[in-house]
């Protein structure tokens, strides 16, 4: 199939509760991508800019089927070490990190990458479905079969991710292809949406007039429902390339924090994409684009292709000891529940973890799917993360006792 493009928008909004955008995304001819940032004091809206920036300019490709895989994990890869730099030169930044989930424009067909808990959906003929998949240490337990859907919506871990761009290799992201068809409705919605409403409240709200209409009703109703997190959102339809019109804008915009002065002052070496003006606001919406893909190829995939491979080597080669003891989990010793450094696995015969802390929580003592759950481990993002998870079991283990 030829002659397809896409018509997008997006919006973002603080929310009623959040005092700041941790949210970016971007909605461009060939790009969609939102990020939802973590880490508040350490940057989360720092985590997000940067990935949002470093997918932005992938918009400037015109990607095959064989080359957008390749192109997208090495993006991945490349914002992920960004954040690792950025770390690195400032202390305080330690804990950041982001989702990313992105789309890229094949004409015919979608490319995917997917990391953390915000989602992708597609609405194809009414039909709205998931075309990701959370990266929670709940979903874990729901694909496990120890808890339901229903109690995943209201666990006390329901927000702590098993997946995140943070700067800490390698990444583990979901990648896949899809056909595109005309007349389909792609949405891209950070956590602070899906969150709050129900999959029958998206497909209705999903359902109203144009990309423009149906960000905006998409927010507006999760800040009626409250709207505790940040609120972000892409949606982008497939139409006929004869559709664009002379006031389609090619260039793409940058919503949520990425979009703020303030944060692109406090990261002078990352190139952001030349949307518009950027200002200090934090609900702004794209207008619609609709954009023919051209068949123009760039100079800059076979550096994506030949990075992506060099650092699969580097990561397979020289990395993995280093990332191992890097780790930490949640695990058991002697029938408590014991944080370790490391990981439980060994690799030829080295053991790869150590003790941290021996908690004083028996295991014996934890609900039943909390005690395969430490049986299996629990990972943590740091040892402040790992004691958070602990804490949580002990208040489980208390509300059963």
């Amino acid at each position: 199939m030829t002659g397809l493009a896409l018509r997008c928008a997006a919006k973002s909004d603080v929310g009623l509760v959040r005092s700041g955008n941790e949210d970016s995304a971007y909605a461009g001819p060939r790009l969609l991508v939102v990020a939802d940032g973590m880490g508040g004091h350490a940057a989360g809206e720092v985590a997000s800019a940067v990935v949002v920036a470093c997918f932005a300019s992938l918009d400037a490709l015109a990607l095959s089927p064989g080359e957008a895989l390749a192109a997208l994990s090495a993006t991945a890869e490349e914002a992920n070490e960004t954040l690792g730099r950025l770390i690195a030169d400032d202390e305080e930044l330690a804990g950041m990190g982001t989702t990313v989930t992105a789309i890229a424009w094949l004409g015919d067909r979608i490319a995917l990458v997917h990391v953390g808990d915000s989602r992708a959906y597609l609405m194809r003929e009414g039909e709205l479905s998931q075309l990701t998949h959370d990266h929670t240490y709940v979903q874990t337990l729901v694909d496990a079969g120890r808890i339901t859907p229903e109690e995943a919506v209201v666990h006390p871990r329901r927000n702590l991710l098993m997946r995140s761009v943070d700067g800490t290799p390698p990444i583990e992201a979901d990648l896949s292809i899809r056909e595109a068809r005309l007349g389909d409705r792609y949405l891209l919605c950070s956590d602070g949406l899906c969150g709050v409403l129900t999959e029958s409240q998206i497909a209705e709200s999903l359902s109203r007039g144009e990309p423009t209409g149906a960000v905006t009703a998409l927010v507006e109703r999760a800040l009626a429902a409250g709207a505790p997190d940040n609120v972000t959102c892409v949606v982008a339809d497939v139409v006929p390339a004869s559709d664009a019109t002379a006031e389609a804008d090619s260039a793409g915009v940058v919503v949520g924090a990425a979009a703020e002065s303030r944060v692109r002052r406090q990261l002078p070496s990352i190139a952001f994409p030349a949307d518009v003006e950027p200002s200090d606001g934090n609900d702004r919406t794209t207008p619609a684009l609709v954009v023919e893909p051209p068949t123009r190829r760039s100079w800059r995939l076979p550096v994506l292709i030949a990075g992506a491979i060099a650092i699969g080597a580097i990561l397979a080669f020289s990395s993995v000891l280093f990332w191992a003891r890097a780790q930490v989990f949640v695990g058991q010793s002697n029938g408590y529940v014991t944080i370790y450094r490391g990981i439980p696995q060994g690799i030829l015969g080295v053991q790869l973890s150590s003790v941290v802390e021996q908690t004083d929580l028996a295991i014996s003592a934890l609900p039943g799917y909390d005690q395969v759950s430490i049986s299996e481990t629990i990972a943590a993002k740091s040892i402040g993360d790992a004691q958070t998870i602990v804490a949580h079991l002990r208040s489980e283990s208390n509300a059963t006792g």
